[in-house]
């Protein structure tokens, strides 16, 4: 998604524009697929907090995840949004004072190294685009925590596409008032497309068959290859250095990240 992005800026579409396309047409698919499947609405207070969800923190990540853009490599601002696991652990123990144990205490030091050396070994980044994607991470992992209550109500596909309508309700304003630019050429076009749907509806589908055929815990460890694919892919799509630093940053992070994944906070 990260290297899609930079290819739409490249394009001329806006940030506004670029996520109410993205949510837009992923809330529409979803929306039919979930209809196709008979999918049951939420209504009362649930639909209210998957709204207030969408509307307020999805909206919030996506925009501090897609601005950190601008400012900084594909590669960096998806390894900084993988902190989430541990700031939901760091903020489970301050707010929810769930005890977490010293083994996931290291897993969140491990992390913070490896951040510090992703950070550090990324040479062209500026400071502006590191601390929105740690505000991303942030913001996600607050909209974790206030969504887990509802989440175990409503099933995750429905959870989604509500979501996803109510965050692109949001952008649809925003475009408005911004002035809607649509991509300036049909490869603008295809980042665009490819945001919504390979990196939103084929994600969001396929990693619930990944969940139904591997269990949540396989599923959500398989999903941290993210960002070190993203690291790759940007060096070879966009050019962008990759410097040893940074892989073993990026190794750290992901090892914590599995270890945390693999192992829930006892409630």
């Amino acid at each position: 998604m990260a290297i899609f992005a930079k290819l739409a800026y490249r394009d001329g579409v806006t940030l506004s524009s670029m996520l109410f396309l993205r949510f837009a047409m992923a809330g529409i698919l979803l929306a039919l697929w979930g209809q196709w499947r008979g999918m049951y609405w939420p209504r009362g207070r649930d639909l209210l907090w998957l709204m207030t969800m969408g509307g307020v923190g999805y909206v919030g990540q996506a925009y501090c995840y897609f601005s950190a853009l601008r400012y900084a490599s594909a590669g960096m601002v998806s390894l900084l949004l993988y902190l989430y696991p541990a700031i939901v652990v760091v903020l489970s123990a301050w707010l929810l004072k769930r005890p977490i144990g010293r083994p996931r205490v290291w897993a969140v030091v491990l992390a913070l190294a490896g951040t510090a050396l992703t950070v550090g070994g990324d040479l062209h980044s500026e400071m502006a685009g590191i601390l929105l994607g740690i505000g991303a991470a942030l913001i996600y992992s607050v909209y974790i925590l206030i969504g887990e209550g509802v989440m175990q109500r409503v099933s995750p596909l429905v959870a989604a596409t509500v979501v996803i309508l109510s965050a692109a309700v949001v952008y649809a304003a925003g475009a408005l008032y911004e002035g809607l630019a649509l991509p300036a050429s049909l490869g603008g076009w295809l980042a665009v497309s490819a945001i919504a749907l390979f990196s939103t509806v084929f994600a969001i589908l396929g990693f619930f068959k990944g969940m139904e055929k591997l269990g949540a815990a396989d599923a959500s460890t398989l999903s941290t290859m993210e960002p070190l694919i993203t690291l790759l892919l940007a060096a070879v799509v966009l050019g962008e250095a990759v410097m040893p630093i940074q892989l073993v940053g990026g190794v750290l992070i992901l090892g914590a990240v599995i270890y945390l994944a693999r192992s829930p906070i006892t409630r």
